[in-house]
């Protein structure tokens, strides 16, 4: 007889819905011939046998006249021709059969009784294991329920990317049908790739799943079987650490690779050395344990255990087959997860470093962002946004796009990053950084292309400066909730080189916010640019609405609301979100000078400060102003040639900025005993809060900072 396999999915003709699917199902059921009686399974021969005998007829019912019974009514079969009813039925005739009977479609167990028991059965219970003894799943009889056990528990295995799916796809394949527990022992740690371990083998328990009720899972056609009340041995298996030792019989079984049963010498001396001193005498005797060594690409990884209770049938020598199958494609699974997860490590790790770790707190400006990757399996990419504080509280807002979502781009982008970063510590305008940036894209290669939006906010002003580079155009969302589109010219992207590029000063009024992003969220294959642009303006409209005309929406749910207009189809670039909500600072709270480079500069600068501190109430501060402010404005005069800036701030801090036209910055030293100067970086080092010192292109401000009393 020649078997067609049957497809896993796909529902067989004459099988009922509800039967098991996987490992368990049968072939479909094939009809007895007009007048023929069912007849039992056929020994199937193998390649190299003798023909097997012809297999005796039983028939069914109590028919002993040769006609059917009920049971083999055509009627009942679906098999009534025209012309023919059970009236017309005729007794089997003794001749040759054209074609040998296909097997029913429910499984035939193998049971203890021998085939009188198996026979004795009613379909039903053959088909669904309710008719056998407690805790006895029904096993898998011929080879092509093998082959499908195998299709589907391989096809389970490999639906898992990481670690921990691809041990419970194990088990969870294998618990019950193929056994009645399992135990996962893998290498700790794993080594990745072709890297050599270094040390002992251990192995650790990484997962055991058993028979209870509660863990079984019914899909992918694993079979419901009875449980037995009283727990055995088996739930006491398995131990979390062992450490396998060189030239030990657990040592020897690893390195055959072939899985092996229990009772065999080797393997009964290797039990107790993985499960533990006096844990062996707890596995069933005989051949209801396999122990199956899981080996990766080049080495052993770790091994499997699969048991049999005691009142179930053993293994038989097939089953060392499906146990290497189940073995080799866990373990080249494994092998691929541990090196998924490691690229995965470094895609995040290299994403993670190349954004802000955290966004920086300047005066005047609250900031806020947003990073979404253009898929889970694709987690780096060119998008990145920035926030750099520059001299005077003022603060750089950068968002920019290189071409792709790959290790690439997310390099190039990294490369452009710290490359804005130091321009704009140079305090360039922000025409002038991006005319930087494209030299730098043009030297990086001639296929580097990026966008990019860098503005400048100057909350003492309240006014934006903002230059583009093909990037789309800002968003700024006003105090009373209406959303404008700021005119910005576009440009060039950067990389194409040749190009000038162009600023624009805008005001920023206090209570506003400015949202820059990514192409990623406005743009798809649903939708063109500008009616992403347009939709973004809407949602920033309405969401304002929700908050009343004099209070702006707080800044992270506005992150949070934004990305909520994407549609399962938007999801196709990377997207990067920075918003920065003006607060800005209040011209009473400013005070602001011009000395000249002389020597009655620093006295002047003292009376100046006591008199500002005085009119804001601060008089606290002034012994350690007046004693900072004449250190700082000394060493300013004593080199500079053009007037001298003293400007204060007042905001949750005090700031004091002083400005000159040498770019040298200064440095903290320590002053000898002898030196007659040298000691002012040192009191202010002492005394500030923080302070520094920021090079600009027409000189450097040195600027410190007290807490209020």
């Amino acid at each position: 007889m020649t078997e067609h396999p049957t497809s896993f999915e796909r529902p067989q003709a004459g099988v009922d819905p509800t039967d098991p699917r996987g490992a368990l199902l049968r072939s479909p059921a094939q009809p007895p011939a007009h007048g023929e009686a069912p007849t039992a399974l056929p020994v199937q021969a193998r390649s190299g046998d003798s023909a097997p005998e012809a297999a005796p007829v039983v028939q069914a019912g109590n028919s002993t006249t040769g006609k059917t019974g009920k049971t083999g009514n055509n009627k009942d079969m679906g098999m009534n021709p025209a012309g023919t009813g059970p009236e017309h039925s005729q007794p089997a005739a003794a001749e040759p059969d054209t074609h040998r009977p296909r097997p029913f479609p429910e499984g035939v167990p193998i049971q203890p009784g021998g085939e009188d028991e198996r026979l004795s059965q009613s379909g039903d219970e053959r088909r669904t294991g309710q008719g056998l003894p407690p805790g006895r799943p029904t096993p898998m009889r011929r080879d092509g329920d093998r082959l499908r056990f195998v299709g589907a528990a391989t096809r389970r295995i490999a639906r898992g990317i990481d670690l921990d799916e691809i041990v419970m796809g194990l088990c969870r394949a294998t618990v019950p049908t193929f056994s009645d527990a399992i135990l996962v022992y893998l290498r700790d740690p794993l080594p990745v790739g072709d890297e050599r371990p270094t040390g002992p083998l251990v192995l650790r328990l990484r997962r055991s799943d058993r028979i209870p009720q509660q863990e079984r899972d019914l899909e992918d056609g694993i079979l419901p079987v009875p449980v037995p009340e009283n727990p055995t041995e088996l739930d006491a298996l398995g131990t979390e650490l062992c450490e396998v030792q060189p030239g030990s019989a657990l040592a020897e079984v690893l390195r055959g690779v072939r899985p092996v049963f229990t009772d065999t010498p080797a393997a009964h001396a290797a039990l107790p050395e993985l499960l533990g001193e006096g844990c062996e005498f707890a596995v069933p005797s005989g051949r209801r344990a396999i122990l199956a060594p899981l080996r990766g690409r080049r080495r052993v990884i770790g091994a499997a255990l699969f048991l049999r209770r005691p009142d179930r049938i053993p293994f038989d020598p097939d089953d060392l087959l499906v146990a290497a199958q189940l073995a080799t494609h866990s373990a080249l699974g494994i092998d691929k997860a541990v090196l998924y997860g490691r690229e995965a490590y470094i895609a995040d790790e290299l994403q993670r470093t190349m954004l802000p770790e955290t966004l920086p707190r300047p005066t005047g400006v609250r900031l806020a962002s947003r990073y979404l990757p253009a898929a889970e399996t694709a987690r780096v990419g060119g998008d990145w946004y920035d926030a750099i504080p520059l001299p005077g509280s003022r603060v750089a807002l950068v968002v920019g796009d290189v071409m792709g979502h790959s290790m690439t781009s997310a390099a190039i982008m990294g490369q452009l990053r710290t490359t804005a970063q130091t321009l704009a510590g140079l305090d360039l305008p922000p025409q002038e950084v991006l005319h930087h940036l494209d030299e730098q894209a043009q030297r990086l290669g001639t296929d580097r292309m990026a966008t990019c939006l860098y503005a400048v906010y100057d909350p003492v002003s309240h006014r934006i400066t903002i230059a583009n580079a093909g990037h789309p155009p800002p968003v700024l969302l006003h105090l009373g909730g209406r959303a404008e589109v700021l005119r910005v010219p576009p440009g060039a992207p950067i990389g194409v080189g040749g190009v000038d590029f162009e600023a624009v000063e805008l005001d920023a009024p206090a209570g506003a916010t400015l949202l820059l992003y990514t192409d990623g969220l406005v743009e798809s294959r649903l939708r063109d640019v500008w009616t992403g642009i347009e939709q973004l303006r809407e949602k920033l409209a309405a969401t304002a609405q929700l908050t009343g005309p004099d209070h702006p929406p707080p800044l992270e749910a506005l992150c949070d609301e934004v990305l909520d207009m994407l549609g399962p189809g938007d999801r196709d670039d990377d997207i990067a979100l920075l918003a920065a909500r003006f607060d800005g600072i209040a011209p009473s709270d400013v005070a602001y000078w011009f000395l000249e480079p002389e020597d009655a500069a620093p006295g002047r600068a003292r009376r100046l400060a006591r008199r500002a501190l005085s009119r804001w109430g601060m008089e606290d501060l002034t012994d350690s102003v007046e004693l900072l402010v004449s250190e700082v404005v000394t060493n300013a005069v004593r080199y500079a040639t053009r007037p001298v800036t003293l400007r204060l701030l007042r905001t949750d801090v005090l700031r004091c900025e002083v400005g000159d036209d040498v770019p040298q910055l200064p440095r903290l030293r320590q002053a000898r005993a002898t030196d007659e100067g040298g000691r002012g970086l040192y009191l202010v080092n002492r005394l500030a809060r923080r302070w520094g010192a920021t090079r600009l292109s027409t000189g450097k401000v040195v600027w410190f900072e007290l807490n209020r009393g």
